[in-house]
Formats: C-alpha cells, sequence, structure tokens
C-alpha cells in the first residue's frame, strides 16, 4: 500500500526529472498566477463536530511550470499557497469540557456535546505541490484552451479557528434549556494546527484559456478545484473532514 510519505517522495522525485529535463528543453514555460479559493470542508459521518460547515474564501496563488512533451500535452506542475476551511453560523456542537461537567449535578448523566448559537470560520493555510498532466488545444494563432489534472501533496502551514458572538450554552439542539445563569462571549482566536495532520494528498484538476503574446509569454484564466483525500483531523472524535476547494486564478507564463 502506497503511503503519504510514498507518494510524497514520488511527486518529488517526478518533478526533479522533470526540472532536469526541462533545462535541455526549448518548449518550457515558467510563471505565477493569482486568484481566490473558495473552500469548504467535507464531512464524512455523522459527528455533529465536523458537520455543518459551509464555503469560505481565500486567497490561493503560486508559481507554475509546464513543458511540452508532445504536440498538445504538458506536464505542470505548481507550488501554491492555498486558503482551505470553511464557516459555520447559527448552532453548533459543543464538546462538553470539564468547566461545563462541573455545573451538573453529581449523579446526572453528562452528555457527550451541548449546544450553542454563534459564528466560526476555520481558516487553514496550506503549501500544496500538484503535479498534473495537461491537454491543450489551439483553435486560434493566440487563443487555446486546456484541460489538466493530477494529484497533489499539501503541507499545513497554518490553522485558526476564530469565533464570535454571545450566547448561553444549552443542553439541547434546540436551545431552549440554558445550562449557564448568563450568557458567555464566543469572541477568540484559537491556534488548531496540532489538531490536524501535517501533510495531505490530494487530486486537482482544471479548464481554462490561454491568449499568446508572442515571444512575451502568455495570460492563463483557469477555473478548477482541488479535493484532499486524507481525514485531516489527528483524533477521530473531532469527526472526519476532507478539504476541497473551488478556485479561479490568472496567470502569466514566460517561455525560458
Amino acid at each position: 500500500m502506497i503511503t503519504k510519505k510514498d507518494l510524497c517522495k514520488l511527486i518529488f522525485i517526478l518533478l526533479l526529472l522533470v526540472c532536469n529535463f526541462s533545462f535541455a528543453q526549448s518548449d518550457f514555460r515558467f510563471g505565477l498566477k493569482a486568484g481566490i479559493s473558495i473552500p469548504n470542508l467535507q464531512s464524512s459521518g455523522d459527528n455533529p463536530l465536523s458537520s455543518g460547515w459551509s464555503s469560505r474564501q481565500g486567497p490561493y496563488i503560486g508559481v507554475v511550470t509546464d513543458l511540452r512533451l508532445d504536440k498538445n500535452l504538458y506536464v505542470q506542475a505548481e507550488l501554491n499557497y492555498s486558503s482551505q476551511g470553511g464557516k459555520k453560523d447559527g448552532v453548533q456542537a459543543i464538546p462538553v469540557s470539564p468547566e461545563y461537567a462541573s455545573f451538573f449535578p453529581e449523579g446526572v448523566p453528562v452528555p457527550a456535546y451541548l449546544y450553542s448559537s454563534y459564528s466560526s470560520e476555520a481558516k487553514l493555510n496550506y503549501l500544496e505541490l500538484p503535479l498534473m498532466l495537461k491537454y491543450e488545444y489551439p483553435f486560434s494563432q493566440k487563443f487555446s484552451v486546456f484541460v489538466n489534472g493530477g494529484p497533489y501533496v499539501g503541507y499545513l502551514l497554518s490553522a485558526k479557528n476564530v469565533t464570535s458572538g454571545t450566547d448561553n450554552i444549552y443542553l439541547d439542539k434546540t436551545l431552549t434549556m440554558p445550562l449557564l445563569p448568563a450568557p458567555v462571549s464566543f469572541d477568540a482566536n484559537t491556534d488548531i494546527k496540532s489538531d490536524l495532520t501535517s501533510f495531505n494528498v490530494g487530486v486537482q484538476a482544471g479548464i481554462g484559456f490561454a491568449y499568446s503574446l508572442g515571444t512575451a509569454g502568455r495570460l492563463i484564466l483557469t477555473g478548477g478545484g482541488n479535493y484532499g483525500l486524507t481525514h485531516i483531523q489527528v483524533d477521530p472524535a473531532n469527526g472526519q473532514n476532507n478539504t476541497g476547494a473551488a478556485t479561479i486564478t490568472v496567470g502569466y507564463l514566460v517561455n525560458l
């Protein structure tokens, strides 16, 4: 069975081979791209801690290289700063901490979760390294359309959970049975990097248009997405989520 570590090594070796091969070729391009990422956290199972996420927005920037293998076929490698994560607004489950458990009288069963209404945003930032095949079809001297796809490995740079709002803590999802004598503030910026796995493995694909600027290079517009195949939580008790995002970028490549 191929592990994440093995896949990382394979992609690294392939990138070295591509770079070594590219210096002997004329059809090699290098450039930059920038745009937006619209990520969400996909939940597996019915754990309330990992469900209920919706999309957020963040930056998506990187460097791009492509190398022609055949008339219309290229290998494309990227190194991207990728925003992942998601948002929740409204009723959310809260694990019962020792602080909240102390409010229950002795002998009364303590539930697994409590509930409250507030806002939460998981801001996860990765360094992602995709290696893709690209098929490009020119339909004029200036314009061409392309599709690409392939695997990527990602490394978690930072992870914050930003919460805000004021509400009581409740025993039920309908928020009719308050636990505390008064509302509490949820305003916090919590580092959750240690709760998540450092590496992620996934797939990336896209479709786009290129406009040739002759010897000056080319402009590219790409719409695509990525999906992580790794459950990102270290502890399964916190649920099982996969990263994923839709992306839109504009780039500029120069011929080397």
